[in-house]
């Protein structure tokens, strides 16, 4: 238990102590008085019941005005969340209305909407390469801007995505070592990266860069934007075929702890924010007890003077 000031406690203490001497020498003369008189002391020691209780609520009272807090583990939503968005040509592709970048644009927008300010939210759009357009901050308008801003461009690399997540959590520059060493980035368990993407990747390192994020226990929780029928983008002038590719990103869910959501439409993907789950962080927040402790010793005080009315018809 915690104290916002000692000062109002000493004296109240001080003053209870006072009142509870004055009490115990007066009860004893009144005794003494009585018994040399030859008079029964009526009551015995219930008789002084009420001058007890109330003694008892100012005691409480003098604990109340100190101010005392007890610090309560509470769970709560909290940490870095980074929203890895596919901005390759694929995801110019229709087969999810409008456009597959379009309908995971909305997705996270919900997404963001749907998170608490205890919750610091960041975006990375990754092709080939990947850039960090909005660091993790509790402002949720910033990543709402950075997602707004997504346009379509160049091939995919879920590698770099990942790597490039990892660096904004951090704050330091992530990368998997030339001969496939994995870096030791520390240990971030209330991070969690929520990747959208068609699965479609040109790149390499995926299954190393997800080790990294399991051995910081980052969880990656992918979602599958598009159908596995696809459909024709026009790239350069030329018309490819593409479609969603469900086993690289179940994968890198499955390494990393996280879940695959596959979102084969826009309802799907309108609902990714109430299935995707982020951890529970456990910190210990201050409840105040100022509030119990005045209704106690009101209780007390009342029930004191009522006692003391009853038996001498003298509220002192």
């Amino acid at each position: 238990m915690t104290l916002s000031s000692s000062l109002p406690l000493v004296v109240g203490l001080l003053v209870t102590a006072a009142l509870t001497w004055a009490a115990v020498v007066s009860a004893r003369r009144r005794t003494a008085a009585l018994t040399a008189a030859g008079v029964a002391v009526p009551g015995g020691r219930r008789a002084y019941l009420g001058v007890g209780l109330t003694i008892a609520g100012v005691g409480v009272l003098a604990i109340a005005t100190a101010g005392p807090a007890a610090m309560v583990p509470v769970p709560r939503t909290a940490g870095t969340v980074i929203l890895a968005i596919d901005v390759s040509n694929s995801m110019g592709a229709d087969d999810v209305a409008p456009t597959r970048l379009a309908a995971a644009q909305r997705a996270a927008r919900a997404f963001v909407a749907a998170q608490p300010d205890s919750v610091d939210i960041g975006v990375v759009a990754f092709e080939r390469g990947a850039l960090t357009t909005a660091r993790p901050d509790a402002d949720h308008s910033i990543a709402l801007k950075a997602i707004d801003r997504l346009r379509i461009t160049g091939g995919t690399s879920l590698g770099t995505a990942i790597t490039a997540s990892l660096s904004a959590i951090t704050g330091k520059q992530v990368a998997v070592g030339r001969d496939g060493t994995a870096p030791d980035i520390g240990y971030w368990p209330s991070a969690t990266i929520v990747m959208f993407s068609d699965g479609q990747n040109q790149g390499a390192d995926v299954e190393r860069a997800a080790t990294v994020a399991q051995r910081a226990n980052v969880h990656i929780h992918t979602v599958g934007v598009g159908t596995t029928a696809g459909a024709t983008v026009k790239v350069d002038g030329y018309h490819l075929q593409t479609s969603l590719e469900e086993d690289t990103l179940t994968s890198i869910a499955q390494t990393t702890g996280g879940t695959y959501h596959p979102a084969s439409d826009t309802a799907r993907l309108d609902g990714i924010a109430d299935t995707v789950d982020l951890r529970l962080t456990v910190s210990d927040e201050p409840l105040p007890l100022a509030g119990g402790l005045i209704g106690l010793a009101l209780a007390l005080l009342t029930a004191g003077a009522a006692l003391t009315v009853l038996r001498s018809g003298r509220v002192i």
